[in-house]
């Protein structure tokens, strides 16, 4: 028969692994991954003639990158953005800082005017999915993105006027409106290849 001290010890610890979040399955796989290997492989080997399901393009990561000039005078816009990039991606961000010194600016070397994610794997496959299906939808009059985005080398970079277009983002919650880049880095060396391959993940170019 256990103690009292024994049973709350053993109530804690029930109850600490019952508050951990639920761990997902060995075999999980993302709905993007999944969709890219049954549907996506198979038209761009048709698209491209390649000869071998290794020719075909691949995203290999998705930075997030936010600029704050206005951290320079106001740090807690910094914080604040960085909190929101965490909700947006699941991961934190590191900072980055002033290249160079700017007199006019009052900007200092090194000193930190921004915040970045870079997602791959899984992580970025349901970023992407939830991108693609559920924020760029919700910009008021969307008519899909830019195709003049490539920069010739299969990188492809979305500009995003606000935070608000992620649903995790609240707007009584932010401490200001700002924009964001996110770049996908493909492994695709022509920018027809780029395309079509974020095309065919569900990225909704302007027509």
């Amino acid at each position: 028969m256990k103690t009292k001290p024994e049973q709350k010890s053993a109530g804690k610890a029930k109850e600490k692994k019952s508050s951990s979040p639920v761990a997902k399955p060995d075999n999980y796989m993302p709905r993007l991954k999944a969709a890219f290997r049954e549907k996506v492989v198979p038209a761009m080997m048709k698209e491209f003639g390649y000869k071998n399901p290794m020719q075909v393009p691949r995203v290999e990561r998705i930075v997030l990158n936010v600029g704050m000039g206005e951290a320079v005078q106001n740090v807690k816009l910094l914080e604040s953005a960085s909190q929101e990039l965490e909700l947006i991606t699941g991961q934190k961000p590191v900072l980055t800082r002033a290249k160079k010194a700017i007199a006019g600016f009052k900007l200092r070397q090194g000193l930190p005017i921004g915040a970045k994610v870079t997602l791959r794997g899984n992580q970025m496959m349901e970023f992407m999915d939830r991108l693609v299906t559920i924020a760029l939808p919700r910009i008021r009059d969307f008519r899909g993105v830019s195709t003049k985005a490539f920069d010739g080398r299969g990188n492809y970079t979305l500009g995003l006027k606000e935070q608000l277009t992620f649903p995790e983002i609240k707007y009584d919650e932010v401490a200001s409106i700002h924009g964001m880049d996110i770049t996908f880095v493909t492994s695709a060396k022509r920018n027809d290849e780029a395309k079509s391959l974020l095309a065919h993940m569900g990225m909704p170019f302007r027509k």
